[in-house]
């Protein structure tokens, strides 16, 4: 038979006096009320609690512990003078257990904590009864670093308290951080022990105002930073970005005395800060518990009674601490501002929530392990085993609270905190909120992490966008980043892109090599596509050297059709005739073959242009050279017994053109037959143009076809010379030296131009030198006869030959041809 009993189980709770952490007492107390009201839960059974205060301070941090533990208003140790209900479980801030630990440690009493994960309990070897509520914050720093490479933030400060879990995140941020390419413009270390070293605070406080840093990470122990907390409101810093944890108290008690600005509208130093607070659902029906809550209706509460006569001004009764008088009609929680109470279910209470969850359901499994092992104790009543027996049930319980959530308190397989990013707002007296503008999940895709409401998001007073926190400007298209000695990677300065290089993105590591048929633009942000260059008859240079080509042409041709309609005269027939008409075809095939380099350069084009300019002016100088030798000869036969004669008669001299066109032919066909011209492309002479030009193919071959030529030249040139003082009279002589002294000219000219020049100048260069010496034979030569032959034709006869010979006070000869 199962004889039912009511028995009284009590859970310690040991809190901060904070006004805050009053919504940590009414978390409990409303979990309790849940628990009991719960017919399926610890049915029959009652759970209570025991409220106990602890102070931050050294000295008197283990004195109600040992109150608690003893029975007596003088702890003695190893005594137990109480004569309650025997509590099984200590539920208190992680910060508290980390010092109060050890004694309870003594006593395998359950502990569960509730606030951030501390490292340091973690330990199971030295705290193996603590049992952490807050899931793991190992993706807070990668949520934070996330947050800043969103907005670009790369130079943040970072404000952390000096205790393990501190250092721990300081690690891990500062791992992410350099990961991700961000630094840390200033760590400052708040001493957890602030009382004498208040003169650190202010230094600390005077570095983060001066800091170039706009953004700062606030990470540590609430308790540490109260002092620092109250500096920094009171300087009143609005051009500052705050990045935290909803553990870091940003509200403040109205008793302190701030300046009458920080309740004037949105002039707080902390508005618009970004806060991470690790998701959870809202507990149902918690809100209006808050609201109904009163001393008249929990009269046994004095923390209720005596925080009520402080928010509402009631006066308090010295008799008992539990009357009030003059308080307001109805009064509520939620009547009060964010600074003295918030309504919004926080982190810490949520974590006692589960907490007293998290206890009821062991003592529930535990209740029932024992009815199935062991008997109901004297009088029928279930036996209430010690506190040390729960841990077997608390290091393995999973279960889902009322609100939905997955509670597990095993510390190996806890999961990753997901978090809700919140903006503060401040608006006049006092009148906070916090808006959910975010969350981050480490279980998302990387990239898709983090997500924004950017347009919830307020800034801090005077900054209307998003604000920017760089050491140095972002180098922008067209410029990369150059690291700057000694100083951290986020500290740089910006070099513009070398030519043919871009960067298309901001801050580039490298600049971007454009490939061969692209270039850079002016502002070296993307590359172009080359514009294909030659030397086209379309464009002004080509078409300026194609219409001296051909009027060139035109008039050899014309000077050729006057030459043969006057092939009679004594003008025509003393020059040789033949060698004139060969001298002139061979004229007109230079100036056309300069149309072989004008246009877009083919394979045909490339195989015929040099080897073409090169057989026809062979051609043209061994005709000069023939009609040099030819005068030459003439006058040297006007002497008797001479065999000069038998050679002018034979026609020697002629022979000297076949022989030359030969052994230019011969040197043409050995270029041809081993390396011959090509098409080929020039990327890199003409910025943004690739040049379409011909490739000589064997350099070699080139300079001894224009070695050859040049030697012919310099010969025809120096036997034109020696004969310049012959005879005048019909003689060409001086004519042959004078036109062979401009081609000489002309070509010497052209050779350290042609080879400082690049691309259709160089041809351009080419094909003018062609038509320029080709022009100077033609008109040292041909020009004065046609004057002769068409304005002063009394001259071109043979009478007034003799008569100019008989004047004459030196001998005069003529020559035959």
């Amino acid at each position: 038979m199962t004889i039912m009993a009511i028995m009284s189980i009590r859970v310690t709770v040991i809190t901060i006096a904070w006004s805050k952490n009053f919504q940590h007492m009414l978390a409990l107390m409303f979990a309790v009320e849940e628990i009991n009201k719960n017919p399926h839960l610890l049915p029959n059974i009652t759970l209570g609690f025991d409220l106990f205060n602890v102070m931050h301070s050294d000295m008197r941090i283990l004195k109600n512990p040992l109150r608690w533990l003893t029975g007596l208003d003088r702890g003695i140790p190893n005594y137990t003078c109480g004569r309650g209900a025997e509590a099984v479980a200590v539920i208190s801030e992680a910060g508290i257990l980390v010092q109060m630990g050890t004694l309870l440690e003594l006593y395998r009493i359950p502990q569960l904590a509730f606030g951030p994960l501390d490292p340091l309990l973690s330990d199971s070897s030295q705290f193996p009864s603590v049992y952490q509520m807050a899931s793991k914050d190992t993706s807070l720093a990668l949520a934070m670093v996330s947050l800043m490479l969103h907005f670009g933030w790369t130079w943040v400060g970072l404000v952390v308290s000096d205790d393990q879990e501190g250092v721990a995140f300081l690690s891990d941020l500062r791992a992410e951080m350099q990961e991700l390419g961000l630094c840390l413009a200033f760590v400052e270390l708040v001493l957890v022990k602030q009382n004498s070293v208040f003169y650190v605070l202010m230094e600390q406080q005077a570095r983060i105002m001066t800091s170039a840093a706009n953004v700062v990470v606030l990470f540590g122990d609430p308790a540490s930073f109260m002092n620092l907390n109250i500096m920094l409101m009171r300087s009143l810093i609005t051009w500052k970005v705050w990045v935290t944890t909803s553990h870091w108290d940003i509200a403040t008690n109205s008793r302190w005395d701030f300046p009458a600005s920080e309740h004037n509208f949105l002039l707080h130093s902390f508005h618009g800060t970004l806060i991470f607070s690790q998701q959870h659902r809202e507990i149902a029906g918690f809100r209006h518990f808050l609201r109904t809550a009163s001393p008249s209706k929990y009269p046994e509460d004095i923390y209720l009674a005596l925080f009520w006569s402080l928010v509402f001004r009631c006066s308090l009764s010295n008799a008992d601490c539990r009357t009030l008088q003059g308080c307001p009609t109805n009064a509520s929680l939620e009547w009060l501002t964010w600074e003295k109470f918030d309504m919004t279910l926080s982190e810490g209470s949520y974590h006692i929530y589960n907490a007293v969850h998290a206890v009821a359901h062991s003592l529930h499994k535990m209740l029932q392990h024992m009815s199935e092992e062991q008997p109901p104790g004297p009088g029928g009543k279930a036996m209430i085993p010690h506190w040390q027996l729960l841990h077997s049930f608390l290091q393995s319980l999973q279960f889902t609270n009322p609100a939905g959530d997955h509670v597990n308190l095993d510390q190996k397989r806890k999961p990753a905190a997901t978090y809700d990013i919140l903006n503060f707002w401040n608006f006049p007296q006092g009148l906070g909120h916090k808006v959910k503008v975010g969350h981050f999940s480490p279980y998302d895709p990387p990239g898709q992490q983090l997500s924004l409401s950017e347009e919830l998001i307020e800034w801090a007073t005077g900054i209307t966008q998003i604000p920017r926190s760089v050491c140095s400007p972002s180098c922008g298209p067209g410029f990369r980043v150059t690291a700057r000695a000694g100083e951290p990677i986020c500290c740089f300065d910006c070099t513009r892109c070398p030519d043919n290089g871009i960067a298309n993105a901001t801050d580039m590591d490298q600049c971007v090599t454009c490939p061969g048929h692209q270039y850079a633009n002016a502002e070296r942000d993307r590359c172009l596509d080359k514009q294909v260059s030659f030397l086209a008859v379309e464009g002004p240079l080509g078409m300026t050297l194609a219409c001296i080509a051909l009027s060139l042409s035109l008039l050899t041709a014309v000077i050729l059709g006057v030459f043969v309609k006057h092939q009679d005269t004594p003008i025509v027939k003393a020059n040789n005739h033949t060698l004139s008409y060969m001298l002139l075809i061979s004229l007109l095939l230079c100036f056309l073959c300069s149309f072989l380099f004008i246009g877009r350069p083919n394979t045909a084009t490339c195989l015929l242009r040099q080897i073409t300019f090169a057989l026809v002016f062979t051609l043209a100088v061994s005709a000069v050279l023939a009609k040099t030798i030819t005068v030459v000869l003439a006058f040297k036969a006007m002497k008797p017994g001479r065999t000069m004669r038998r050679l002018l008669v034979s026609g020697a001299p002629n022979a000297v053109i076949p022989i030359c066109f030969l052994i230019q032919l011969t040197l043409c066909g050995i270029w041809l037959a081993t390396s011959p011209p090509f098409v080929d492309t020039d990327a890199h002479s003409e910025h943004g143009h690739i040049i379409l030009l011909c490739n000589e193919g064997s350099i070699t071959a080139f300079y001894c076809v224009l070695g050859f030529l040049g030697s012919l030249a310099l010969g025809t040139f120096t036997v034109a010379f020696l004969a310049r003082n012959l005879p005048d009279t019909f003689n060409e002589a001086k004519f042959l030296t004078f036109s062979m002294l401009v081609f000489c000219s002309v070509w010497v000219t052209f050779l350290p131009v042609y080879h400082s020049t690049k691309g259709k100048v160089m041809v351009a260069v080419e094909v003018f030198s062609i038509l320029a010496s080709g022009a100077g034979l033609l008109g040292c030569i041909f020009v004065p006869k046609c004057y002769i032959i068409l304005l002063q034709p009394g001259k071109n006869c043979l009478e007034e030959f003799r008569n100019t010979h008989f004047k004459s006070s030196s001998p005069k000869a003529v020559s035959q041809f």
